[in-house]
């Protein structure tokens, strides 16, 4: 971890700490910690580290996981599922895509992109197989959010595994409202 030293009082506000909290975390003292946030001292290596590790320690367990956002009522359908019953399934719930599943392993996702990605005329007639995409990746539920966010910027949802087991799915959406909550 690379930070900005003078930068210390505004990252130990935002985890909500002391200059006594945080100079035990750190293990330095707080008076050293008040006069480096002042401007007055300018630390050692050997404090700058523990001070580095500290707040690599502190953001760490304030960081959220996998299981902390992810939606636990996964909806999904089977390989055969017709794309009329797909579509009344995504309009009721209103969501935009449907992991694909056979006999409980993950086989694909159908979208609203690939629904209308097909022959509109003929659509009728397909199967969630017929238009299915890639499945999405799967993750473990202590996945960290900068692993989220990076598979999300590729993939429009990933699922939650635990024990060989589906325990969840999250979305982009997921991800943007658990930064307000």
């Amino acid at each position: 971890m690379v930070f900005d030293i003078t930068q210390l009082k505004k990252i130990r506000k935002q985890l909500n700490l002391t200059q006594h909290q945080f100079a035990i975390k750190a293990g330095i003292s707080q008076s050293m910690v008040a006069k480096i946030e002042a401007g007055k001292l300018d630390p050692t290596y050997s404090n700058i580290k523990k001070i580095e590790q500290a707040l690599e320690s502190l953001t760490k367990q304030e960081e959220k996981e996998a299981k902390d956002i992810m939606i636990k009522n996964i909806i999904s359908v089977n390989q055969n599922e017709k794309i009329s019953n797909i579509i009344k399934i995504m309009n009721k719930h209103s969501i935009s895509q449907l992991p694909v599943l056979d006999n409980e392993k993950v086989i694909g996702l159908v979208s609203e992109s690939s629904i209308l990605n097909k022959n509109l005329k003929g659509i009728k007639n397909l199967t969630a197989k017929g238009i299915m995409e890639e499945a999405p990746p799967i993750i473990g539920k202590n996945a960290r959010l900068e692993v989220i966010k990076q598979l999300l910027r590729f993939y429009p949802l990933i699922l939650v595994k635990e024990r060989g087991k589906l325990i969840g799915l999250i979305t982009k959406a997921d991800l943007i409202n658990s930064l307000v909550s």
